[in-house]
């Protein structure tokens, strides 16, 4: 632990477990990384639909925003800044990750949101203060979802790219709501970049 060289938040889905989502680190690199996967009371977020008006879903989302703040500002990692820290969720944790990650923007190891967006309905501003400066995000989903709308996935990219990330965003043909091996392939790519020495 007190060698890690960066960190990851995993946020598991609705009805998932923090076990569930901690099997995709099993598919990542493993050394000089710190992995985090905090359990949602219930192993669910928040309980309606992430596309409903945002008070719909009062207090637990804002519960569960507070939650991952307060689990990235207690990395037991000292040397394990923010610009080295990925937050990582899937579906129910990916629009958790990517609403948390707008809130607070700043410079992330990395953001990846595999099968989700960002929260709240179609009519709602999507202004917020700060800037990713160029931090790597990658937006994984299938484009016929049955819980996430490619549109909404789409919107979120537009978003990230706005406030200054560094935005890939990959729609598979006929997916169902799952991860695949393309995404993984990608998530690993991006935290070996994370760890490899900076360049002279």
């Amino acid at each position: 632990m007190e060698e890690a060289q960066a960190a990851v938040i995993l946020l598991h889905g609705r009805g998932a477990s923090a076990h569930d989502i901690l099997s995709l680190a099993q598919e990542l690199p493993q050394q000089g990384v710190c992995f985090l996967a905090p359990q949602a009371f219930g192993s669910t977020w928040y309980p309606y639909r992430f596309m409903e008006p945002l008070e719909r879903n009062e207090p637990y989302l804002s519960s569960a925003l507070n939650f991952v703040n307060r689990v990235l500002n207690s990395i037991p990692v000292a040397n394990v800044s923010r610009e080295k820290i990925m937050l990582l969720g899937f579906s129910q944790g990916a629009c958790l990750a990517t609403e948390f990650a707008v809130r607070a923007a700043a410079k992330y190891g990395g953001i990846v949101g595999l099968s989700g967006g960002l929260i709240g309905p179609d009519d709602m501003s999507r202004e917020y203060p700060g800037n990713f400066d160029q931090t790597p995000v990658f937006l994984g989903c299938s484009d016929i979802d049955p819980h996430i709308p490619k549109e909404r996935v789409m919107e979120t990219r537009d978003v990230f790219q706005r406030m200054g990330a560094d935005v890939t965003m990959r729609l598979y043909p006929n997916m169902d709501h799952t991860v695949n091996r393309d995404e993984l392939e990608f998530v690993r790519a991006m935290l070996e970049q994370l760890l490899s020495p900076p360049s002279a």
